[in-house]
Parts: C-alpha cells; structure tokens; sequence
C-alpha cells in the first residue's frame, strides 16, 4: 500500500458546528491539545503516557491516549511498517489526535513516528488549526532499550526475523526541538508525569488543584512502575 494525503473524495462540503472551538472550551472549562510521545519501542513512551493519562483523569481532567499498537488493531490495521505506511499511520493519527483536541479533550498519542518530516505534518496539521501541539521525546540510548525489550522485538531484529525495524534496520530521526525531552533511563515514571504536567502549567494549558482528587489507602494515582514500553 503507499501512502498519500491526495483527497480522492468529491462532491464533499466542510459543515461546521454549532460552535466555535473557544466558545465549547468557554463551556466546558477546559482546553483541548495533543501530547505527542515519540522514542525508541522500548523507551518508555506508552509507559509515560498511560502514567499521564491515569493522573489527569483523576483529576477530572478529559484526556485520552492513543496508543500506536492498539491503533493497529483497527484504524490502522491495514498498514504495515514500510516507510510508506509509517507515514500513513502518522497521518492518520494526526488527524484523529486533532478532532480529539478539537472536542476539548487532551489527546495522548504515543507512537515511534521515526521520520521528523511525518512529525513534522502532524505539528503542522495542529497549528493550522489553532491547536496546541507539545511533542514529547522519550529519550533512552538504544543500548538501554535492547536491554529492557520486553516484547522481544529487538531481539527479533538483530535475527532478520522482524524487517523494517526502527533502530536496527530502519532509521529514527530523533526530535531536535521537542518542548519536552524525558530521559526515562535517568528519571522515574512519576518525575516524568510531574514534569509534564509543570509545563502545560506553565503555558497556561492546565490547572491542576492541589492534592489528588483520588487516593486510596494514602497512595498516589500514578502508581511506582517500571519503565518497559
């Protein structure tokens, strides 16, 4: 399959809402925007993510998170891993991380997205819109994440089982400007939530109160876990 963002539709009309994107956040009370994890399998992305998404939920935030493997299981499943489809699935998700944040919610989408010019259309698409688009590098020497494999993918690569396999024989064009760059070999789980929820503080994206709107028996709701995926 290649991939391609020619529209093939005709006979289509754009039919806008009943309200503008400011005048839905004015009554909800909240803002929508996408968090883009992208790193290494392996480097702790969807780990992150789910972490991220446990604690703003909590708070009676809305946000959701959209998880590369679980996408292909439906949306995507008719694509593969050739180039060609990476830069499909991306152009996928972008557009449905956009209509999520479009509604107000926070969308949390955690994929490799190896190719800086894909990331590059999703930023893109979300800024022509007028839509906060914060990308997130989960940052983990490939040394680390071949330790930490736990699906064994590359494993599988270094055998030639697995082909087009990013970072063995498929390239990852690291972020060179993300708005938030998480070592997760060289900080907990929870320091990396605490850190992103501090920047989208700061830009005014998020407030939360003080003190968990959650707890059981004293503990927090993001929960102590090792770095895996």
């Amino acid at each position: 399959m290649t991939a391609t963002t020619e529209a093939k539709a005709t006979n289509i009309v754009w039919h806008d809402g009943s309200f503008t994107r400011k005048e839905r956040e004015d009554i909800l009370g909240r803002k929508g925007f996408t968090l883009w994890f992208t790193g290494l399998s392996a480097s702790g992305k969807s780990t992150l993510a789910t972490a991220l998404e446990q604690h703003l939920v909590a708070h009676g935030v809305s946000a959701y998170r959209l998880d590369g493997d679980n996408i292909r299981f439906g949306l995507n499943k008719n694509l593969g891993f050739s180039d060609q489809d990476r830069t499909e699935n991306i152009r996928r998700i972008s557009e449905v991380a956009k209509l999520f944040a479009d509604s107000t919610t926070i969308a949390i989408t955690s994929f490799i997205s190896p190719f800086k010019a894909d990331r590059a259309v999703a930023r893109e698409l979300h800024n022509a819109a007028g839509i906060p688009f914060i990308e997130v590098f989960a940052d983990v020497p490939i040394e680390v994440a071949e330790q930490r494999d736990p699906k064994g993918l590359y494993k599988k690569a270094r055998e030639g089982v697995i082909k087009d396999f990013t970072g063995i024989s498929s390239p990852y064009e690291a972020p060179e400007a993300p708005e938030l760059h998480i070592r997760t070999d060289l900080m907990s789980v929870e320091e990396g939530v605490r850190n992103i929820v501090a920047y989208l503080e700061k830009r005014e994206l998020l407030t939360l109160s003080k003190g968990l709107k959650r707890e059981s028996d004293g503990k927090s709701d993001v929960a102590s876990k090792t770095v895996k995926a």
